[in-house]
């Protein structure tokens, strides 16, 4: 709402919504409330009573789909922690419906981000049709439905390209065609993955026992998918020299761990030379951190030959200031 979206236009999701969260969602008016357990309906009801109101809601569904993506952003099966079990949706439903705090008007639903196959979200789809059809025929009156994102964008440019926005849009026509609700969508990393790169510099090439290591002054805290869940990232030098040569790509923070590729065909580069991490757009600085006591990145947005720094790196003073030595330590 601080960046000007609407309140009326935000679908609040996530297992751990606190009642703190829920009171100031509920006082802002938000569309709508994607519900994960049942204690988290009942909780938002009785938040609701007590300042008079009553919550829209729609409850997540895990429809136990495979969505074929790494397993730490994997969120639609069984054993993922997001959602309802889908063979429980009705019994769900009909409790959420008892409590005069929520309004129930939709169902919803996301299996994974980064997602190079339609097959899976289409499979989700249909699920998520079957259950609109069994609720309203239960009474309910589901007026929305919530298909999350999860389209994935090319990284390596070795492998296929990942379905387009158009083919993903045809195939969410033919499947929901029928569907008698308004459809709600939340791209993310299709929108900005590729309008974002990291830049950094080389601070020195140090001859390794396979490849040489390429140390740049980028670190795990400054892009975070490689170490976390071994993402590609197309590294490439700003001035290519026009040689190409295998490089391990490493950050200089103190564990193995701060490693951005290894043995990778890449620009031959120099102590000084620019390199960029490509489609670093979603996840990257959002996920960045401070550690080994490191200053977040600035952040500069560009638009043609103009540019300017939207996020200033913070003074190293900062890391520190914030901390205290109590009293009865210092004694």
């Amino acid at each position: 709402m601080a960046a000007g979206i609407p309140a009326d236009r935000i679908v609040f999701s996530g297992v751990g919504k606190t009642a703190d969260e829920m009171r100031l969602a509920l006082e802002h008016g938000i569309f709508q409330f994607n519900l994960e357990s049942e204690p988290e309906a009942e909780m938002l009801s009785q938040v609701a009573l007590s300042m008079g109101k009553r919550a829209p809601v729609a409850y997540r569904i895990n429809p136990d789909v495979d969505a074929g993506t790494h397993a730490k952003i994997s969120t639609g099966k069984s054993e993922n922690k997001f959602g309802i079990p889908y063979d429980r949706a009705l019994e769900s439903y009909a409790a959420a419906r008892d409590l005069p705090g929520l309004d129930v008007q939709g169902v919803a639903v996301h299996i994974g981000s980064q997602l190079t196959d339609l097959a899976p979200l289409e499979a989700a789809f249909t699920k998520v049709g079957a259950l609109i059809t069994a609720l309203r025929e239960a009474g309910h009156d589901i007026r929305t439905a919530d298909l999350g994102g999860g389209l994935g964008v090319p990284y390596d440019p070795s492998q296929p390209l990942p379905p387009s926005p158009a083919d993903y849009g045809a195939m969410v026509c033919r499947v929901t065609q029928a569907w008698p609700v308004r459809l709600m969508f939340e791209p993310g990393r299709v929108i900005v993955g590729n309008a974002g790169a990291l830049l950094s510099r080389v601070v020195r090439v140090k001859q390794g026992a396979k490849a040489p290591f390429v140390i740049v002054d980028a670190a795990m805290n400054d892009l975070l998918r490689p170490s976390l869940y071994d993402a590609w990232h197309d590294i490439r030098a700003v001035a290519p020299s026009g040689k190409q040569a295998a490089a391990n790509v490493v950050g200089p923070v103190c564990e193995t761990g701060d490693t951005f590729a290894m043995g990778r065909d890449m620009d031959v580069v120099e102590a000084g030379d620019l390199v960029a991490f490509m489609t670093a757009g979603a996840y990257g600085a959002t996920m960045a951190g401070t550690y080994n006591s490191r200053p977040l990145t600035p952040e500069v947005l560009v638009s043609g030959d103009r540019w300017a720094v939207v996020r200033a790196r913070p003074p190293i003073e900062t890391l520190i200031e914030g901390d205290s030595i109590p009293d009865w330590l210092a004694d």
